[in-house]
């Protein structure tokens, strides 16, 4: 459930209000949690006083990236991790050291996320909605429209930009859930088989056999080149100057021969260059012109995108490199600026987004 629903006076809105006031004070406040200081444990332990947010605060950051790569989602990584936070305060007289806490706080985020897989309802297909632009007919309906980017910085650090690229995340929802869990824990997060195990509650042979077909799965994926460099660069640079000047050929001499668009929650996808020249082609005919601000999703070169006439939020365009060109251009809707600061997009332009988009 998401927590701008109304509580009303029912006990389960009472109990979701409850919950969600005290991850609140877990995650942005110094709350101390009284662990049964002055009552035995079942296990016949007295527990002290313990600062909840020193104790969970050092994986916050990982342990979002985690569910993000789990659920293809931002929204949905968020509410993962709030019942994470949530279920490791209420379960903390039970934890007994004998893994770390980074151990426990995984186990209970990998297996929330699992749940979510399991069960959420995924963000639906969105019809076109694009004002005096007539799409000429796609290549084919892209079937992960959920996804949504992941907001980066230079110095976030990521020992490999691979592991959080959309290409990598958008491979991950295709796989089986415990094919995913089992390959973000042993080979992004280098845990040993047996704990993996141990969290997902299965065998060790049984990690195995799933991270060799999750391996197998993925196996079509390339790398990027390395981030800022000088050829990056350039390409971004004429990039940016074609875009805004509606610059067809142009454009096109900076694109892959198998280069292709997406736009979730729009289904629609492009693939190779004269098709995604036709597309850009209809969406400048229709006197839609764009100024375009550097941004970074995804640990990928990103650009917001607004209306040049009217300075209104038109989204977010991801780029995707391979070599001295764009392979990928993934065009977000607008409702995903509000993860991306205020200089993104303002009060009054959040709620406009909500109300109807622009592309």
């Amino acid at each position: 459930m998401r927590p701008n629903q109304e509580s009303g006076s029912d006990p389960a809105s009472s109990r979701l209000m409850f919950s969600l006031t005290m991850i609140l004070a877990i995650v942005v406040s110094p709350f101390t949690v009284l662990c049964m200081s002055d009552m035995e444990t079942p296990r016949g332990r007295k527990r002290g006083r313990m600062d909840f947010r020193e104790l969970v605060e050092p994986y916050h950051r990982e342990l979002r990236a985690h569910c993000y790569r789990m659920l293809g989602s931002l929204p949905d990584a968020e509410d993962a991790l709030q019942e994470t936070l949530l279920a490791a305060w209420q379960g903390l007289d039970g934890f007994e050291e004998r893994s770390s806490v980074r151990t426990w706080l995984y186990r209970i985020a990998t297996n929330r996320c699992l749940n979510l897989r399991r069960s959420a309802a995924r963000r639906p297909p969105a019809a076109w909605d694009v004002p005096a632009v007539d799409p000429i007919p796609p290549t084919r309906l892209g079937e992960i429209t959920w996804l949504t980017p992941f907001p980066t910085t230079p110095e976030d650090g990521y020992e490999r930009r691979e592991d959080i690229s959309l290409a990598f995340v958008t491979a991950l929802q295709a796989l089986p859930p415990r094919q995913v869990a089992v390959l973000l824990l042993r080979d992004v997060l280098d845990f040993p088989a047996g704990e993996v195990a141990a969290m997902l509650d299965t065998t060790t042979d049984s990690v195995k056999s799933a991270l060799k077909r999750a391996r197998a799965g993925l196996s079509h994926l390339s790398s990027e080149p390395a981030a800022a460099s000088p050829a990056e660069a350039e390409i971004l640079a004429r990039f940016v100057r074609a875009w805004e000047a509606a610059d067809i050929a142009a454009l096109v001499e900076l694109l892959t021969d198998d280069v292709f668009i997406t736009m979730p929650p729009i289904p629609f996808e492009y693939v190779g260059r004269d098709l995604v020249a036709r597309f850009c082609a209809a969406l400048f005919a229709a006197g839609r012109r764009f100024d375009l601000t550097p941004s970074q999703a995804n640990g990928q070169p990103a650009y917001v995108a607004r209306l040049h006439d009217s300075g209104a939020p038109a989204g977010l365009y991801v780029l995707t490199l391979r070599g001295p060109r764009i392979s990928a251009l993934t065009r977000f809707d607008a409702t995903v600026l509000r993860s991306f600061g205020a200089k993104s997009l303002s009060e009054g332009e959040d709620r406009a987004a909500l109300g109807a988009q622009v592309a």
